[in-house]
């Protein structure tokens, strides 16, 4: 089954596609990538369905990526003595540590780390920011707010901080028992949620010590302040659009994610363009006009993958959303002005090592030869195709690489198209023979036409991109 879009779908599993036969219909529509919720269900039910995954990927000779999302650290309030509580704008509440349910006057804020944050005048948003409070008064165990925008409450709504930068790890304890589970299971990639600083992705590097890549998700406006740093040393980012938009003003979202997505293409980072992206698809069979150009709008921007949440893990048209914003990307990439539009913003101030200068090369090749069928990448760890994916050339990336689990991590990643091949090569002639064999598998090119390889020279070495080479079909 050939890959034929460069931007990826990511699509979250979930009860709505937990048997095979829906994953496999997923799979038939457009995903490159399954995510794994580790907010909801148990480990088995994740155990099972990855096993599932990986059953279909042999199944259909694909590389299929597996993308764990860690929860993090979500702030909830606590219970009612009823079912749900009005607040009135004007009136005071008050939050504390008191265990006790709460009602129209207080209730339970379980997270002492919250109180010693806040500072008078401070804002705190309530049920996805539906409800809005000021604080007042604030004690080390409680804070007395004024009711600035009221609503409808009730239990264990979560809580957001903007413009407050919590003392609390992205890591909880849950996430270090969910981590080593993923982990132990093979997963390709780690989604890192509520990022505030570079420490948060440090520390899970620590953790994960290169058994997967890490996604740094980027919902907080401190991690916005410093993102130059947490993209660097981050493998992956996403734009995850919902605390996003509740944790900075609303409007200011779309440019936000502009500007992650160009940051993230200026250090050759994957980037994936995250949530509500077709949201009415979870109860209809076709998406509002601007989810339709919301999603355009990604691909045009140069992402690496789109994603869909609650469509596919609990909508009722799961199969169909995968194949609308596939159709979607389709469209989009087809458009005449789409290779222009994400160079554009080709930015090659951070283009420093070898790899980059030879990826770099190797894409002004296209413009004097025209006849040029696909770039070949030689690519143990998977660096040097994401160096050529970063160029966002005109032609497709066939990456072949040493493993299976570089191969399955590239299948998130813009433009390529991976497979494994663990053969030591000693010489150009089956350097030659194995790219020619690569693309031919791969439908690309014709009698004439010709490859473009990058390699390292000596053949072989690791971490050695020094080489570009021709070879005509």
């Amino acid at each position: 089954m050939p890959i034929d879009t460069h931007t990826k779908i990511l699509a979250t599993i979930g009860p709505a596609t937990a048997s095979k036969q829906m994953l496999e219909k997923l799979i038939k529509a457009g995903v490159d990538a399954f995510r794994f919720n580790f907010s909801h269900g148990v480990h088995e039910e994740h155990a099972e369905r990855l096993n599932t995954v990986r059953e279909l990927s042999t199944k259909y000779g694909r590389h299929l990526t597996v993308v764990a999302d860690l929860q993090g650290p979500k702030l909830r309030i606590g219970t009612f003595t009823t079912d749900k509580v009005t607040l009135k704008k004007g009136q005071h509440f008050t939050l504390d540590m008191n265990e006790a349910a709460g009602d129209e006057t207080r209730v339970c804020l379980p997270h002492k780390e919250i109180f010693a944050a806040l500072k008078v005048g401070d804002k705190l948003l309530l049920n996805d920011g539906n409800i809005e409070l000021e604080v007042l008064q604030k004690k080390a165990s409680s804070a007395e707010t004024l009711v600035k925008v009221g609503g409808v409450l009730s239990a264990h709504k979560g809580v957001n901080l903007p413009n407050v930068k919590l003392p609390i790890s992205a890591i909880t304890e849950k996430d270090k028992k969910d981590l080593e589970f993923a982990l132990s299971l093979g997963v390709d990639w780690v989604c890192l949620s509520f990022v505030q600083s570079i420490d948060d992705v440090r520390q899970a590097k620590k953790l994960i010590n290169g058994r997967a890549w890490i996604i740094s998700k980027l919902e907080k406006p401190s991690a916005i302040d410093d993102l130059d740093a947490i993209v660097k040393e981050s493998d992956g980012v996403m734009v995850a659009r919902g605390d996003l938009g509740v944790e900075c003003p609303i409007q200011t979202v779309p440019v936000l994610q502009k500007r992650i997505v160009k940051t993230c293409r200026k250090y050759g980072r994957p980037v994936i363009v995250a949530t509500q992206m077709l949201e009415s698809m979870i109860y209809n069979p076709t998406p509002t006009r601007a989810e339709v150009s919301d999603v355009a709008t990604a691909v045009f921007d140069g992402a690496d993958a789109v994603m869909l949440s609650a469509e596919t893990a609990a909508g009722s048209y799961p199969a169909e959303s995968v194949a609308m914003m596939h159709q979607i990307i389709t469209q989009a990439e087809s458009d005449s002005s789409y290779f222009a539009r994400i160079q554009s913003d080709k930015d090659l101030s951070d283009c420093d090592d070898m790899a980059d200068a030879i990826t770099y090369a190797a894409c002004e090749i296209t413009d004097i030869l025209p006849n040029m069928a696909a770039f070949i990448t030689y690519s143990a760890s998977g660096f040097t195709a994401l160096s050529m994916a970063r160029e966002r050339p005109t032609r497709p990336i066939l990456a072949i690489t040493l493993s299976e689990q570089t191969a399955r991590r590239l299948g998130l990643v813009w433009g390529i198209q991976a497979s494994v091949n663990t053969e030591v090569f000693k010489d150009f002639t089956k350097l030659e023979e194995t790219a020619v064999a690569t693309a031919q598998k791969a439908k690309v090119g014709k009698k004439g036409s010709y490859l473009v390889i990058t390699a390292g020279y000596p053949i072989g070495m690791r971490g050695m991109t020094n080489l570009i080479y021709t070879v005509q079909l």
